[in-house]
């Protein structure tokens, strides 16, 4: 993957239905609909990222600042089509968002993650690694309040860390 060919940027209005189309062939991770990923474009734009390849989208990263917790990002979701899994792009824009300004008082990222999502637990131990700080894990949604069809999802809470 060329660096040339790479872009990373924030999301715009341009990129919904890209987004959905990119998330729709990443099993497993929970498809929305456009209109979400249009609104995660234009008023989460600050806190999420897109990563071109060649000018087709190749990657997204979602989340916000949590309302009550200003040091905490919430990482929603972060897809990596075929193109560009297995070269660190989820760990690359996850480092982007932090790096900016919104993220200035961020101290702790938050995401989910059912048990059995292996990748993405290799990916946040490796996260808390490398920025030295520790993981705690939780249920947070049980399977029952999911409605009986979905997986727990394990609230993982890495830092803190500047």
């Amino acid at each position: 993957m060329p660096s040339e060919n790479l872009k990373i940027r924030k999301p715009n209005a341009n990129d919904g239905v890209a987004i959905h189309q990119l998330i729709e062939n990443c099993p497993p991770l929970d498809l929305n609909s456009t209109y979400l990923y249009l609104l995660q474009c234009t008023h989460f734009s600050e806190t999420c990222v897109v990563a071109e390849i060649d000018g087709q989208v190749a990657a997204f990263l979602s989340g916000y600042i949590k309302p009550n917790s200003p040091n905490t990002f919430f990482l929603w979701q972060v897809a990596v089509g075929d193109v560009a899994r297995g070269k660190g792009m989820a760990k690359q824009l996850i480092n982007e968002v932090l790096k900016r300004e919104a993220c200035n008082q961020v101290e702790f990222l938050e995401t989910t993650i059912t048990p059995d999502n292996q990748a993405s637990w290799g990916l946040f131990r490796s996260f808390a690694k490398e920025r030295s700080a520790q993981l705690e894990d939780k249920v947070f949604f049980t399977s029952q309040q999911l409605g009986g069809e979905h997986e727990q999802e394990v609230l993982v809470k890495i830092g803190p860390f500047k």
